[in-house]
């Protein structure tokens, strides 16, 4: 993973942790419902930008070197399987 990947998703992740920190003192002071949710959707979307971060820095790095070795079928396969985890329905 390259570098500027690695610290961006830190910092979405270490984000989001502060905000399910949060998120608990919310539910454990019994806050109003709409604002948790409102919450636990940003937090969600904090998760996915820090998985998009780590894939795009796979794809940069790892999948770079696989295709400079002749070596990309694998690596392409698992961004697929990802693609497809990604897209499904919750």
């Amino acid at each position: 993973m390259t570098s500027k990947a690695k610290k961006d998703a830190l910092l979405a992740l270490k984000t989001a942790r502060g905000q399910l920190d949060g998120i608990v003192r919310m539910l454990e002071n019994d806050r109003y419902c709409i604002d948790i949710s409102k919450q636990i959707l940003s937090a969600q979307s904090l998760l996915k930008k820090a998985n998009l971060k780590v894939l795009r820095g796979h794809i940069k790095s790892c999948v770079a070197d696989a295709i400079k070795k002749g070596e990309a079928e694998e690596k392409i396969e698992e961004i697929f399987g990802i693609i497809d985890k990604y897209t499904r329905p919750v």
